[in-house]
């Protein structure tokens, strides 16, 4: 049983895992929540693609000698904005818009970095650095996931319906359009608060995983929302210390304790699992 709590305490003692704890669940929660509405919206490409798109928004901010966070967003809100303009005045569908506008922003921010002389830490901007925040990073984490939370929190059923089902939000008066770029821009808010704990690769999955886990798992949307932030969070903190112990890549551990999760779920959800599937049809006379 000490051994056990030693585990759990024993990477604790150390300030550098107490900041990396405290930023990756600030991220694990605030991914948890917008991911909900982005699987019912059937958005989980548009994450990959504003996620990757950010880089040359950071490789500019770096050469300008502004913050990440700046750059990042702006790049990310541009790739969203530019999708849905080519979407609505092309014959192209949004998947395939999506694939070229991210891929192409992604090309053009790796040419950048490889020609910008600077040190490695940008590299870190690619699959996070969880164990180098310091608190100055958790104050500015704080504020933008705080930030869009609290977005979430009072236009959260305006956000639904128009996710469920946008033809009816918009018959009964909604701002479907302000909705749509509301959420793009709460997206990308979503994405600059993670880029120093998981980085823009890894990002992707945080905003996927933990609510196509909460989906299988429940018909409710106010329950989906609890349950996801569940996984989210208690899996970055189980990853962060994984990740102490094995001397792994931060990001990556939890990303993969997400997928651990999803995988179990997939497999022994009441109702969808697989597995309950396969029993009830076998236990048919």
């Amino acid at each position: 049983m000490s051994e056990l709590f030693d585990w759990f305490a024993g990477p604790l003692a150390y300030p550098f895992m107490q900041r990396a704890l405290v930023i990756s669940v600030m991220v694990a929660a605030v991914c948890a929540v917008l991911s909900c509405y982005l699987v019912l919206k059937g958005w989980s490409l548009m994450g990959d693609a504003v996620s990757h798109a950010v880089l040359p928004g950071i490789v500019l901010a770096h050469v300008l000698n502004l913050p990440y966070a700046i750059g990042a967003f702006a790049a990310g809100l541009s790739c969203a904005v530019f999708t849905g303009y080519l979407t609505a005045n092309s014959r192209v569908k949004e998947d395939t818009v999506m694939g070229i506008v991210f891929s192409g922003m992604f090309g053009l921010g790796l040419v950048m970095f490889t020609k910008i002389e600077t040190d490695q830490h940008l590299n870190h901007i690619l699959f996070g650095n969880v164990l180098g925040v310091t608190p100055r990073d958790l104050i500015e984490t704080a504020i933008v996931a705080g930030g869009t939370l609290l977005v979430v929190l009072l236009k959260g059923r305006d956000l639904l319906l128009y996710c469920f089902d946008p033809n009816h939000a918009r018959s009964i008066g909604l701002p479907v359009v302000w909705l749509h770029y509301g959420l793009l821009v709460l997206l990308a808010l979503t994405i600059v608060a993670s880029l120093k704990a998981v980085g823009i690769i890894l990002v992707v999955a945080m905003l996927v995983a933990p609510g196509a886990t909460a989906y299988l798992l429940t018909d409710s949307f106010d329950r989906m929302l609890v349950i996801a932030t569940v996984v989210a969070t208690s899996s970055a903190a189980l990853g962060t210390l994984i990740s102490f112990h094995i001397d792994g890549a931060t990001g990556a551990c939890i990303v993969l304790t997400q997928a651990v999760v999803f995988v179990l779920a997939f497999l022994f959800a009441p109702k969808r699992g697989l597995l309950r599937q396969a029993g009830g049809v076998g236990s048919r006379p």
